[in-house]
């Protein structure tokens, strides 16, 4: 998003994302905290699916980027990280990810270090 950029929220509740074929492709900011990233990564893996599918078989689905920021207070407490890691590795470009750990007291290691903010 840019300076004056319209974005749409959407907290708590029913939520999902699936784009028909023919849509406009958007891009995606998911933001969580804690335990609330189940959800949202049940999106991004939707969304990483479509990226493998529309790379591999041309389907007609035109799909942004997808950014996710998701808080903990450490990094032990940042579930599927590793998995996250990997979907990024996946798709470069197009799914990104920081981490912010607000009580970190231990070292960060060097796999996460490019993606983490915070104390």
């Amino acid at each position: 998003c840019t300076l004056d950029s319209e974005v749409a929220l959407r907290v708590g509740g029913d939520f999902f994302f699936d784009p028909q074929p023919g849509d406009s492709p958007v891009n995606l900011v998911l933001i969580a905290g804690g335990v609330g990233i189940n959800p949202l990564f049940s999106i991004l893996l939707h969304v990483a699916d479509l990226h493998g599918y529309q790379e591999g078989k041309g389907n007609r689905h035109k799909l942004g980027t997808a950014k996710l920021y998701y808080s903990a207070k450490n990094t032990n407490e940042l579930l599927f990280k590793k998995n996250i890691l990997g979907l990024m590795k996946a798709f470069p470009g197009k799914i990104t990810c920081c981490f912010h750990v607000t009580q970190q007291h231990s070292q960060i290691c060097k796999e996460l270090q490019p993606h983490i903010t915070g104390k």
